[in-house]
């Protein structure tokens, strides 16, 4: 039975203490985990019990997420966010890496991108929208205006149950631990900042459209076809920019983890697999290439 162990501590990013779980061998191709709202790196526990053993994961908590503490002042946006991501995988020495972005996670995980291409192997987006119409008429409404009640609990129970196929395979335990975080000193002020950032997200759309244009990296999509913030259409948009990009729709809500780890995590395990066989054939191809020039 091969059970990763999974380790947990803090980096200093420009005083930000960053909280993060890794897991798996320290000489694979690493994947960055980047999480969504309003959860933290916990959403990913069961998925690198999963993987971990095979497959180097890394996940982060954002400042103002999860056990992530910040100095006073600072200022919480998307570019903040990002800034964070990026000083935190410098701190570790990661110099190519794939990604996986859930919600918020596309957000930040577009901006790293496009200050570095040169770090980023391949893509694994979840339920992280780069498209217009990706966005439903809900999401347009709460980009808009964010509503009063969305930090309260039974906004968060709803972003794990809407939607799914059958809400008995959701463990409360995801949203329950959410609300924890968010019911923190100055948590709501932070979140609320970000809320009302997130339509600079969706003008920053054709820019990273293009990134995926220019770069056309592998691309893996999953998506539960019941989110109420971003339908279905947002899966299938990437096909126009990388249309060698994989995509698969399952039968379940936005937290498509929660319900769908079965059959999500050997299809990421196959990915990355077929990743790391093209990373070895080049690594026998620049041996091969070096002896016949000796």
């Amino acid at each position: 039975m091969d059970i990763p162990e999974v380790r947990h501590g803090f980096v200093d990013v420009a005083g930000v203490q960053v909280f993060y779980r890794e897991a798996g061998p320290r000489d694979a191709l690493p994947v960055l985990l980047l999480h969504g709202f309003p959860s933290a790196s916990h959403q990913y526990r069961r998925l690198m019990d999963a993987l971990g053993g095979r497959f180097r994961l890394i996940a982060p908590d954002y400042p103002g997420f999860g056990h992530t503490r910040v100095p006073d002042g600072f200022v919480h946006s998307f570019d903040g966010l990002a800034d964070v991501v990026e000083g935190f995988v410098q701190t570790l020495g990661l110099t190519r890496f794939a990604w996986y972005a859930f919600d918020f996670g596309g957000p930040v995980g577009f901006r790293v991108a496009q200050r570095h291409p040169e770090w980023i192997a391949a893509l694994i987006v979840q339920n992280a929208n780069a498209y217009e119409e990706g966005l439903s008429d809900l999401a347009r409404k709460t980009i808009a205006e964010p509503p009063a009640e969305l930090f309260t609990l039974a906004v968060t129970r709803s972003q794990y149950e809407d939607g799914t196929a059958d809400p008995s395979r959701v463990s409360p335990d995801g949203w329950t631990l959410d609300q924890h975080f968010l019911d923190l000193p100055g948590r709501k002020e932070a979140q609320l900042a970000l809320a009302h950032d997130y339509r600079n997200n969706v003008k920053l759309y054709p820019a990273w459209q293009a990134w995926l244009r220019e770069h056309r990296p592998p691309t893996l999509v999953l998506w539960g076809r019941g989110d109420a913030f971003f339908p279905e259409a947002g899966a299938h948009a990437y096909r126009r920019d990388v249309p060698e990009a994989e995509v698969h729709v399952l039968d379940t809500g936005h937290f498509a983890l929660e319900e769908r780890l079965p059959e999500i995590a050997p299809l990421i395990a196959r990915f990355l697999g077929e990743l790391d066989a093209d990373r070895e054939a080049d690594a026998d191809s620049e041996v091969d290439a070096e002896n016949k020039r000796a």
